[in-house]
């Protein structure tokens, strides 16, 4: 009696041990040898967890789940007796192998039955008995505990058995969801990299860098996933969006309303709203996205703004900047994000100040905007919150390091953007980092051909002269025919119905733009002419012969444009003959 009393005690210490231990981590591996730091050698001399492979790699049902016969890999091993390297059954499988029982072993049956059997020793061994337990965690078979004990210990009994069940469920229980965690961890993260740009973002007058490392890549350990993304948009007029935002909250959810925030911005940015405005739109569309129905969602807290549930608000930070080539002037607009960093030749880096608003989803206040003229040579830094704070340094120190790091920004900007990492990787914790680096190099002045033209019917054929003669001096006499029929329709619509002087503007770099300006705020619409029609057909023309066309809004009027491919690139030309014959 006495010694069973004492059993009871010692299984019953044995388990609040274990509910104090086992579980403390989001790690499999980590688990596994918090369930062996418990039961050796305190109930077995020697133990070992196994767990299926498939399930280790994000398979629901791997083959031979049921039958006992799947691949398993040997995730943990824990031994209390020196030179004693394997379990009762004898197996030579060391941690991290891969590997399977046989199936009329009694292991194998153990997983198949779900049920616990006892392995006896090999004659003359050092193990003179072995719990085969398989650990069970919502009526799934995750895993198998063996648990073995050498010649000298007590053989195990029933209440022995009994406690390994428990021991073995407590940890299976554990271990699942570490592996559904480490899986919904990993789908948000492929779901995360699939929304970012895709290789090295192009634009017209900026060589980009950019940088995206997930939360605790640095030390390895899981973590959940932030919303931080970035994104490089290429706008009408060789013109360029540089895109940085982080979605407050962490997990699937706060990568779904990064990805639609990341989509409403590209809509929006393709729109060719001014900066001030995206944000505004984008602020009316995070209030809606906490709550099922996402963009619907949005717009009907759009349509009822004061009447949303905070509840169903999702917090996010974004600062959009939108760069024109021309120019080199660039205009921001931010929402409650981190100031922009830019470096001037010869000069220190020094934090923009851009006036931060609110983060969108709180709504009610308006975004300024702030227009800087950017130097040839500049280098622009756009950046989230992982990479300038954490737990351990404040965001005004993690600011200076960032601002002190950029001391050499002549360097490529891949060594530029590896440098930063490098030297602020001690303040790299749990948040993701998102960094994108620009540095400005403008049009040059002889890729740009500006006129101005008088408001009279003389300006059509004065417009296909300028288009001509500067096609020509550009070397680009294939285009000659096309561009000159396109630029000879803009600039009748602007004449019938535009106001003001008109103004021709041609820009050279990877393709060919055509501009046309006036001052009136019509909007051209374009329409399918029917057959009886004698005109109509002036953007039906522009949109067969054109890679791209559109038109937006300036402070002034509004702009139509087209987009010709060089004849160098990989798109053929339409012939203007056979697109004309199509109208008819």
């Amino acid at each position: 009696a006495a010694r069973e009393a004492a059993a009871a005690r010692r299984n019953l210490a044995l388990l609040n041990d274990a509910g104090a231990r086992i579980g403390n981590s989001l790690d499999l591996e980590t688990t596994a040898r918090e369930l062996l730091d418990v039961v050796v050698p305190g109930f077995c001399d020697l133990a070992t967890v196994d767990l299926y492979q498939g399930l280790l790699a994000g398979d629901e049902t791997p083959p031979g789940l049921a039958d006992g016969s799947a691949e398993l890999r040997r995730v943990a091993f824990a031994s209390a007796v020196s030179g004693a390297p394997l379990t009762g059954t004898g197996e030579p499988v060391e941690v991290g192998a891969v590997h399977h029982y046989a199936f009329n072993s009694r292991c194998a049956d153990a997983l198949r039955t779900a049920r616990p059997k006892i392995v006896p020793g090999e004659e003359g061994g050092l193990v003179h008995s072995t719990l085969a337990v398989p650990m069970v965690a919502h009526d799934t078979v995750v895993g198998l505990a063996q648990f073995a004990r050498t010649k000298g210990s007590e053989p195990f009994g029933d209440r022995d058995r009994a406690l390994a069940v428990e021991l073995a469920a407590r940890a299976a229980v554990c271990i699942d969801n570490a592996r559904l965690y480490r899986r919904e961890h990993e789908r948000a993260l492929i779901l995360q990299r699939s929304l970012l740009p895709p290789g090295d973002p192009e634009a017209s007058g900026l060589d980009i860098a950019c940088r995206y490392l997930p939360g605790n890549a640095a030390t390895g350990r899981p973590s959940e996933v932030g919303g931080d993304w970035f994104d490089v948009i290429e706008l009408p007029g060789h013109r360029t969006a540089l895109v940085v935002g982080d979605v407050m909250g962490r997990g699937l959810r706060a990568a779904v309303a990064m990805g639609e925030l990341r989509t409403a911005v590209r809509t929006l940015a393709l729109l060719d709203l001014e900066p001030a405005e995206v944000l505004s739109q984008l602020d009316e569309i995070a209030r809606g996205l906490g709550a099922p129905g996402g963009i619907q969602q949005a717009t009907r807290a759009a349509r009822r703004p004061r009447e949303a549930d905070l509840s169903e608000v999702y917090l996010a930070t974004c600062i959009y900047a939108v760069y024109d080539s021309v120019t080199r002037r660039c205009t921001f607009a931010n929402a409650g994000h981190l100031p922009p960093v830019l470096v001037e030749p010869g000069e220190p880096a020094l934090m923009l100040d851009v006036p931060p608003g609110m983060p969108l989803g709180v709504g009610g206040e308006p975004f300024e905007e702030v227009e800087v003229e950017l130097p040839e040579g500049a280098l622009l830094a756009l950046y989230t919150d992982g990479l300038v704070e954490s737990r351990d340094h404040p965001l005004d120190e993690g600011l200076q390091a960032f601002v002190g790091a950029l001391t050499d920004p002549n360097r490529p900007l891949e060594d530029v953007c590896d440098h930063v990492l490098n030297t602020l990787g001690s303040h790299h914790g749990e948040d993701d980092i998102a960094l994108l680096m620009a540095r400005v190099q403008g049009l040059p002045a002889e890729s740009v051909g500006d006129w101005t033209l008088p408001r009279e019917p003389r300006s059509v054929g004065r417009a296909r002269e300028y288009t001509r003669s500067q096609l020509l001096a550009w070397d680009l006499e294939p285009l000659v025919d096309t561009t000159e029929l396109l630029v000879s329709e803009l600039v009748t619509n602007a004449l019938r119905y535009g106001e003001g002087e008109i103004r021709l503007r041609l820009l050279l770099d990877r393709t060919l733009v055509c501009e046309v300006w006036d001052s009136g705020l019509v909007q051209p619409r374009r329409r399918r002419a029917r057959d009886t029609d004698e005109g109509g057909r002036g953007l039906q023309l522009v949109g067969l012969l054109s890679a791209a066309w559109g038109s937006r809004r300036t402070p002034r009027g509004k702009t139509v444009w087209f987009e010709l491919p060089l004849p160098d690139g990989e798109n053929s030309l339409t012939d203007p003959a056979e697109a004309l014959l199509s109208l008819f």
